[in-house]
């Protein structure tokens, strides 16, 4: 006994989204044409989103307050003579420290997505590489500068009242200006260096480590140089250590005839603009 079929049911025709003859069909979706501040919302949404952002940036602020303060009331209970030195000075230490994390946050705003495979949804939404990457650098360095002028207003402030009366000289108004504008563009631009480092080498730990060289590396050198016939690059080294030249916003120069005044941010301006020159070509020609 054969068993019955279900009767036919007609299937409705597929949609004509050619329309009519003479129309055109008109998607509902609003089509926007992106620009370089979709890209820049985009990767603010990201910084703020992860993890490692809050943890590097809170260590950043612990130690650059923690340390200047605890300099400032080491230096207020011991009466340390500070007779005609700025007590912003104090400040440069929690900054050295603090370095390290700028150099860990800029290296992972990048090379962490190429870990994940991020990067790939990253570039399909926006094709424009030079835009991405524009728009990282933007958004780090305005994050990187924000936190640090605040942050170093902040801890110079609480230096100088800590230490009123202790002989410490009263900071001029350009004095001031380099301890915090000064300082944040410089390190600032610094972690963005480690930005760019990461896309060129595309590896968190190896651009974290490369950074961390470049950091430390001439000043451990050069103080472990004792041969005569090597002064001259020791005192290279020394001058033109990041140390060293974080120091002379500060006054506080390790060698003795390296670079003063605003010199070391226009080196660390032409040193970012080259490895942003040479992350932009990489970044073109290379696979994701």
């Amino acid at each position: 006994m054969s068993t019955p079929q279900p009767p036919l049911t007609q299937q409705p025709p597929a949609p004509n989204w050619q329309g009519a003859p003479g129309t055109s069909y008109t998607s509902p979706i609003p089509v926007v044409r992106t620009h370089l501040g979709h890209a820049i919302s985009s990767e603010w949404t990201k910084i703020k989103s992860v993890r490692s952002t809050i943890w590097t940036l809170g260590v950043y602020i612990v130690l650059l307050i923690g340390l200047g303060l605890l300099f400032a009331l080491i230096a207020a209970s011991t009466d340390m003579s500070l007779e005609g030195e700025s007590p912003l000075s104090l400040g440069l230490f929690g900054l050295m420290l603090g370095s390290v994390c700028l150099i860990t946050l800029g290296v992972l705003s990048t090379a962490s997505e190429y870990g994940t495979g991020m990067i790939r949804t990253t570039m399909t939404a926006c094709p424009s590489r030079g835009r991405v990457l524009a728009a990282k650098s933007i958004v780090y360095f305005g994050l990187a500068f924000t936190v640090t002028l605040v942050t170093t207003a902040f801890v110079g402030f609480a230096q100088v009242a800590i230490l009123e009366g202790n002989g410490a000289a009263n900071p001029t108004g350009e004095e001031w200006f380099k301890a915090t504008v000064g300082v944040s563009l410089f390190l600032s631009l610094f972690g963005l260096l480690s930005l760019l480092m990461g896309s060129l080498i595309r590896h968190s730990a190896g651009a974290i480590t490369i950074m961390l060289g470049v950091f430390l590396a001439p000043l451990v050198i050069a103080i472990f140089m004792f041969s005569e016939s090597l002064r001259n690059v020791q005192e290279f080294l020394l001058n033109y250590s990041i140390p060293s030249q974080l120091g002379v916003f500060y006054n506080a120069e390790l060698g003795s005839s390296g670079p003063s005044g605003w010199d070391p941010l226009w080196i660390m301006l032409a040193l970012t603009g080259a490895a942003f020159v040479g992350a932009y070509a990489l970044l073109e020609q290379r696979d994701v």
